[in-house]
């Protein structure tokens, strides 16, 4: 089992401005083994022929060409719009004054 020493924990909670107590460093030290271990057992799986890849299901972005196609002119999108200003839906101000 791959072990770190309280001192070691104490050094990286030192370099990670961590404040610890006693009881903390030396509970973190056992499970800093147990993590260690587990990377251990991870970077023996065997490999060879698997290619490194971003995402475990091939990924595949299906688009359309865009195409101009006639909608609403801004007449008839504003036209049921309780207010408007310059073509645009006014609304009310919720943020307070510009700045």
């Amino acid at each position: 089992m791959s072990s770190l020493s309280r001192d070691d924990v104490a050094k990286l909670a030192a370099l990670a401005r961590i404040e610890m107590t006693e009881a903390e460093l030396i509970e973190l030290s056992s499970q800093f083994g147990m993590i260690l271990d587990a990377v251990a057992r991870v970077q023996d799986v065997n490999l060879d022929g698997v290619k490194p890849t971003s995402h475990p299901q091939p990924m595949l972005n299906i688009t359309r060409p865009d195409v101009v196609a006639p909608s609403l002119s801004p007449e008839d999108a504003l036209s049921g719009a309780p207010a408007q200003e310059d073509q645009r839906f006014r609304v009310p101000q919720i943020l307070g004054e510009a700045e």
